[in-house]
Formats: structure tokens, C-alpha cells, sequence
């Protein structure tokens, strides 16, 4: 049984500490490389959307602006989803009370949002938002929760099966 617990630590650091250098090498993008990748994404997402595409350019540019913002911040709560996820899964793999693993998930998820928004502030037109601290916290939050409920899930059927 230790064998496979140290395989799931090394498992989840691992994702955990993939998902940091990811966040990283997007936060060190300038802020032309930042938004010319929004840019593109938005763009592919709204190509098929004919009822987008039928508008006129000024109402069409300022449509686009809206979906990309709504895209860049749903970047940010999933990837912190991710880091909530794998530092939870990291921290279920102790002995430790529920109440214990979420805020020291919840402290790992927060503590890198606010260091990765300070970088940010160093970034060529980049800047540090409190309100995308406050969007990656949501999404640690979120992904501490389905881990809660996922190990909820199996310790109940392990309980049936020896019962």
C-alpha cells in the first residue's frame, strides 16, 4: 500500500508542479504575445458563429472584446482548477483531517496566484490583478471540492465492500 501512495504523491506533485510552469511561461509572455493568443483563440472559438460573424465590424470588434475577456478569465480558473486539483490530490494522500488538506490546498493555490500576479507586474505591458487572484482562488476552491467529493465517493464504496 505505501508503494502506491508514494506513486500518487509522486503522481500529483509532479501535475502540480507542471501546472506551476505552465502558468509561469504564460504569465512571462508579454502583453502582445499575452493578447495576440487570446486574440486567436477567440477568433477559432466565434469562426462558426455566423450570428457573430454577421455583425458589423465596430459592433463585431467590441463583441469579440467581450468573449476574449471572458476567455482569458476562464484561463485562469481553469488552470488554478488544475493546481486545486493536484495539490488537493497531493495533500489526500496523508493522514490529515479534510478541514487540514483544504486550506493547505487552498494556501498553495492562493500563494502562487499572488506570487504569479507579482511576476506578471515585471512583464512588459502586463500588470498584477487582484481580481484574477480572487478568479485562480475560486478555481483552487473548485478543484479542492471535486477531490473532496471524488475521495467522499471512493471511501464509501471501499466501506461497501466490506460490508
Amino acid at each position: 500500500m505505501n508503494r502506491k501512495i508514494n506513486i500518487l504523491r509522486g503522481l500529483f506533485i509532479g501535475l502540480l508542479l507542471m501546472m506551476f510552469g505552465i502558468i509561469f511561461n504564460f504569465s512571462n509572455q508579454n502583453g502582445d504575445k499575452s493578447g495576440s493568443l487570446s486574440r486567436h483563440l477567440t477568433e477559432d472559438v466565434t469562426k462558426n458563429l455566423g450570428f457573430i460573424q454577421k455583425l458589423e465590424d465596430s459592433e463585431k470588434e467590441r463583441v469579440l472584446k467581450k468573449i476574449e475577456h471572458i476567455i482569458r478569465k476562464l484561463a485562469h480558473f481553469s488552470l488554478y482548477f488544475a493546481v486545486g486539483t493536484f495539490s488537493m490530490g497531493f495533500l489526500a494522500t496523508f493522514d490529515l483531517k479534510n478541514i487540514k488538506r483544504f486550506f493547505g490546498s487552498l494556501g498553495i493555490g492562493v500563494l502562487y496566484a499572488s506570487l504569479d500576479e507579482f511576476h506578471q507586474f515585471f512583464i512588459p505591458d502586463r500588470s498584477a490583478s487582484v481580481v484574477d487572484v480572487f478568479i485562480d482562488s475560486f478555481g483552487v476552491i473548485c478543484g479542492i471540492c471535486v477531490v473532496l467529493g471524488v475521495v467522499k465517493i471512493l471511501s464509501r464504496r471501499k466501506e461497501r465492500a466490506f460490508l
